[in-house]
């Protein structure tokens, strides 16, 4: 850290020069004029940037040398997660037809991606979407439906024999994940740019939250995935009564923990949340019961229950994860915490 000692203009004023490097580097001059914000923490923000517009940033990927698609998608996915602005895909020799093919993928899977652009040297893409338009909470609260209504739907799958079902709550994976990528992308360019963090009404610190509160959706979401592929193998089958009666119960207690976890989350409830979590200790007891009961199956019918029992549980498990960054985000706000003097 660089100290510098501040100065008093005009018996009124108070004056600190800049460093030379630094205005330099951002090729201020003499009378031009910066911006300065005040960060919630008391530092002082200075930037040339007097416009507080998202400065656009432009990825270049040279597919000349990229052979395996999956590859190329997973560099489209960290360079939208990243925050660039336009992404520039280029060749000497031509796309190869899985590019074309990649880039329909990404821009159907991902929000607000779209191709501006296309030669036979160049694609690009550009973002047309207004971060503010997204809402954190709005997307959490979209994300929190969609996983809910997919581990419903994959249970009923189970219960009714209905594969079809099973298979769609497979697909509705994507939607899930495309909402968690839009919201690690506007964590990350909240962390760049403090304008947007004022625009959109939330502090850097409270967007990482939401961000891990994503995440760990994102993963329930998974786990509805788990259960409706392991629902598949054994779809035809009549199971007894006793065993789709406690998979089911298992299914509704895990869904409350994770109802009451969003709950707690947006009532900014500390009580409810550790509640919450005490309750698990009761899921892991009746998915220990259900592991029992399926020894008594056929091995191909135990193996899969057991994975679907294991789902539920670890549903539940990732729900009360929610609940520890309810208090952990509570105690930071409330100040709870005593720092070390």
């Amino acid at each position: 850290m660089e100290i510098r000692r501040v100065q008093m203009t005009g018996g009124a004023s108070f004056v600190v020069t800049l460093p030379k490097d630094w205005a330099e580097k951002q090729k201020i001059k003499k009378n031009d004029p910066v911006g300065m914000t005040v960060q919630p923490d008391g530092t002082l923000m200075i930037t040339k940037n007097t416009t507080e517009e998202i400065l656009q940033q432009v990825k270049e990927i040279d597919c000349s040398t990229i052979t395996d698609p999956a590859f190329l998608f997973r560099l489209l996915i960290g360079t939208y997660i990243m925050g660039f602005n336009v992404i520039h895909l280029t060749t000497k020799k031509g796309f190869p037809p899985f590019v074309r093919s990649v880039v329909r993928d990404f821009t159907q899977m991902t929000i607000g991606q779209e191709v501006v652009e296309e030669t036979e040297s160049v694609i690009a893409i550009k973002d047309l979407l207004n971060p503010v338009e997204m809402p954190f909470e709005n997307t959490i609260k979209r994300m929190f439906v969609i996983v809910k209504n997919m581990h419903k739907d994959a249970i009923t799958a189970l219960d009714t024999h209905n594969k079809t079902l099973a298979e769609d709550v497979i697909s509705r994976d994507i939607d899930a994940d495309r909402l968690n990528w839009l919201i690690a992308r506007q964590t990350n360019t909240i962390m760049l740019y403090a304008s947007l963090s004022r625009k959109m009404g939330i502090s850097p610190d409270m967007a990482m939250h939401y961000y891990i509160l994503s995440r760990i959706i994102e993963r329930i979401g998974d786990h509805a995935v788990r259960i409706a592929e392991h629902a598949i193998p054994i779809i035809e089958i009549n199971l007894d009564k006793q065993t789709i009666n406690i998979i089911k119960k298992a299914s509704i207690m895990s869904l409350e923990i994770f109802d009451r976890s969003i709950v707690s989350f947006f009532n900014s409830d500390m009580k409810d949340a550790n509640r919450n979590i005490e309750s698990i200790n009761a899921l892991e007891n009746i998915c220990g019961e259900i592991n029992n009961i399926v020894l008594k199956q056929d091995t191909m019918i135990a193996i899969s229950l057991n994975y679907i029992s294991e789902s539920i549980r670890r549903a539940g498990e990732y729900a009360g994860d929610i609940s520890e960054t309810v208090i952990n985000l509570l105690v930071e706000e409330n100040g709870l915490l005593k720092k070390k003097k």
